[in-house]
């Protein structure tokens, strides 16, 4: 079970220079601030660390700090506690849940489970604390597919939550998943049309899209990885327009390091900003600062499901070296 403590403090006023006062406050805490890519540019910019799930999951399990604060989602918190059972975790908004994770209930996933026993499962880490503790081996769209290939092929699987991850892992590794039905609401909401309405735009441009899109985008796609392997795929292509169809956030740190380079964000379906997580914008440096002034609110875990939860998390990282 999700548990949080957020102690009731009055909130303090905030400083007129929020990036200096989180630094003093990083000091006296002894924190490391970590950050996913999808963060708002000034969030990334205080980070010790950005990354994607799998890079955030190796950093949460080195750290050498007191006090973690991570600038991202709560499963992603969740996670930092599931290998920090002794460290404050800190999550700047509460609210910052996730979709994907929320379309896969505990209990009728262990429904689900029971029905095909024979099966292994391995589920995305964009899934709960429960999640995980009914889980075999936890992925990411880092290494999703080098985990199922390194399952015996007569073993069968049941792959989570993440439908499209799914499908494209059964396509990249010729393996017979079965999956559970969900999906990301930002990955989900590309528009097909006007992404070939943006190509004929920009003709020398390359598509570059995250797994997690569904199949008549991914079909368009010059390249498909995570958000560290877009990044990575734009610094040594020699293409200079890019055409990005993630969360939109990456786009702060390939601009970042290739600042000569043009990146466009795909469209969604309607007019809207739907490219953009609204949980990960949840998160501000106001919110960072009051988190780490106040000391909450913290992520507590319950024990048995964190220590469940560990198990595939540990196996996970065992097999990504």
């Amino acid at each position: 079970m999700f548990l949080t403590v957020e102690r009731q403090t009055s909130p303090k006023a905030i400083p007129l220079d929020l990036f200096t006062a989180i630094t003093d406050l990083k000091k006296e805490l002894n924190t490391v601030i970590l950050a996913h890519y999808y963060q708002d540019p000034d969030l990334q910019d205080i980070a010790d660390y950005i990354g994607d799930s799998l890079g955030l999951s190796q950093a949460a399990a080195s750290c050498q700090a007191d006090t973690i604060v991570f600038l991202g989602v709560h499963f992603m918190a969740e996670t930092a506690k599931i290998l920090n059972p002794d460290k404050l975790v800190l999550l700047p908004d509460l609210n910052a849940g996730c979709s994907l994770a929320d379309s896969c209930p505990p209990d009728r996933f262990a429904e689900f489970k029971a029905k095909h026993p024979d099966h292994l499962v391995i589920s995305y880490i964009n899934c709960s604390a429960e999640i995980k503790a009914l889980s075999d081996i936890i992925c990411t769209s880092s290494n999703a597919v080098a985990i199922v290939n390194q399952i015996p092929k007569d073993r069968p699987i049941i792959f989570a939550p993440d439908r499209n991850l799914g499908r494209y892992v059964m396509e990249q590794t010729g393996r017979d998943l079965l999956l559970w039905d969900g999906a990301c609401m930002v990955h989900e909401i590309f528009s097909e049309r006007k992404l070939v309405e943006l190509k004929l735009n920009y003709p020398e441009a390359d598509i570059i899209a995250h797994p997690e899109c569904e199949a008549n985008v991914l079909r368009h796609a010059d390249y498909i990885g995570s958000t560290t392997g877009l990044l990575k795929y734009v610094q040594k292509s020699d293409r200079q327009e890019f055409i990005v169809v993630t969360e939109s956030g990456v786009i702060h740190q390939m601009q970042k390091s290739t600042p000569f380079k043009k990146f466009i964000p795909a469209p969604p379906t309607s007019n809207c900003a739907c490219n953009e997580c609204p949980y990960m914008r949840l998160n501000t440096l106001e919110k960072v600062y009051l988190t780490m002034k106040n000391r909450s609110p913290e992520i507590i875990l319950n024990e048995p499901i964190r220590q469940a939860a560990l198990k595939p998390m540990l196996k996970m990282l065992e097999m990504s070296v």
